[in-house]
């Protein structure tokens, strides 16, 4: 690891001042670019094809059971294992799931292959990315970890957020775009292109070796990891919230009827609407770069989940265009608040040997619930039809709020330095 000068004390842009970690944000950006092209399209073709609400919800369970069901045991990997390989695979592996899905739905092989079996296709391709994601989870997060010193991970934390974001700003409002006017065919390329060059990054990176050797039995390795997740109260807390939060708050995964049937804005609307979100969260993590919530995390972390649950509401109540758009800019920025806490509260918490472990329990939480919040959302708006299933996300986004705060009063007063304190 090259080692600049970081004495500086608000130095905003210390941790972009490792050479690695550039390399790192570039491979994040590229890649996130691609999957959100991918997910906008995915959700829009088959919606399209099908005109079901639940066929979107569908969409997530298809990656978040791989994702779930892998994750213990990607974790395990990705601390035994050498992090730079690992995520070559895992790439390579969604490089042909795209690939897969550009054949499947170009319109030349349309003579060859029937229209009822492509919604099953992109099913099928979007568990192998889900199987692939429970690795790739625990191998980024430990990955970062060991790219920058630990003084920094805050600082690294706001800027791999805002990689992410920023990504998924581009990448929704490019993907609507693209598939609006060039078609899917034009758009899978894009997607593609951009998977090849997020690999290209991974080469850039030095490799870095396990820094855990089990000596114990995979069982055993990953009910250390289960076991140090659920004795640490604030950790605990922090993805049950957002567990919950994005369980309730889902509705993003409905946009596409909002677009279609709601608003009327068609694919293009839907790729801006994508973005606004996206955009209200990169523009966020941008001043938190300069003025960190991490005074009060725990404080914070509750009003900014009680700020996204009222945002929900009023995007699934608005009948303007542009109002929508003002909403989902509002539900992305008090969602990257929350992004930006709690990523940092693992970062600090977990012990180095522990990364890959504790990021797959992290997953499990975390990273599938949006996909899970997709169903939910998908399911309940088949039920009780969209806008009520949106408002009804959105209050019991602000209940969840509400119970975790009555809860955890005793955590609301916690600065940043008390917990490196108690990590040290």
């Amino acid at each position: 690891m090259d080692t600049p000068d970081i004495t500086e004390k608000h130095d905003s842009y210390a941790a972009l001042r490792y050479k690695e970690f550039r390399s790192y944000m570039g491979m994040r950006f590229f890649f996130t670019f691609a999957y959100q092209m991918q997910a906008v399209i995915i959700g829009f073709h088959i919606y399209h094809l099908t005109k079901d609400p639940l066929a979107l919800g569908l969409v997530g369970l298809c990656e978040a059971i791989p994702a779930i069901g892998i994750a213990l045991y990607g974790g395990y990997v990705a601390d035994k294992s050498e992090k730079r390989g690992l995520l070559l695979k895992i790439f390579i592996c969604v490089f042909i799931c795209s690939l897969v899905m550009l054949v499947s739905t170009a319109h030349q092989m349309r003579p060859y292959i029937p229209e009822s079996y492509i919604v099953p296709i992109m099913y099928l391709m979007v568990a192998i990315i889900g199987f692939a994601r429970g690795f790739f989870s625990p191998a980024n997060s430990a990955l970062m970890a060991q790219i920058v010193p630990k003084a920094l991970y805050p600082n690294a934390s706001t800027w791999n957020s805002s990689s992410y974001m920023s990504a998924s700003i581009v990448g929704p409002a490019a993907g609507g775009l693209i598939y609006g006017f060039f078609g899917i065919t034009v758009t899978y390329i894009i997607i593609l292109l951009f998977i090849f060059i997020a690999l290209i990054c991974i080469f850039f990176l030095n490799k870095h070796e396990a820094q855990y050797i089990p000596k114990e039995s995979i069982y055993d390795s990953l009910t250390e990891g289960v076991q140090f997740v659920f004795k640490n109260k604030m950790m605990l807390g922090a993805m049950s919230l957002d567990l919950f939060s994005v369980f309730f708050g889902g509705a993003v995964a409905l946009l596409p009827v909002f677009a279609n049937d709601i608003l009327k804005v068609g694919s293009e609307g839907l790729g801006f609407m994508r973005a606004a979100a996206s955009s209200g969260a990169v523009i966020t993590m941008l001043a938190m770069a300069r003025f960190s919530p991490m005074n009060k995390p725990w404080r914070n972390l509750l009003i900014a989940v009680t700020g996204f649950g009222t945002s929900i509401i009023c995007y699934g109540l608005s009948k303007s265009f542009y109002l929508t758009l003002f909403f989902l800019f509002m539900e992305g920025a008090f969602d990257s608040v929350s992004v930006i806490i709690r990523s940092t509260i693992m970062q600090l918490l977990t012990p180095d040997r522990m990364r890959g472990r504790v990021s797959a329990v992290n997953s499990m939480f975390i990273g599938s619930s949006n996909e899970i919040g997709a169903f939910e959302s998908g399911l309940t708006a088949k039920l009780m039809r969209t806008v009520p299933a949106v408002v009804f996300g959105g209050c019991m986004t602000i209940a969840v709020a509400g119970i975790t705060y009555l809860k955890t009063k005793q955590f609301t007063k916690v600065t940043l330095q008390d917990m490196n304190e108690q990590t040290n």
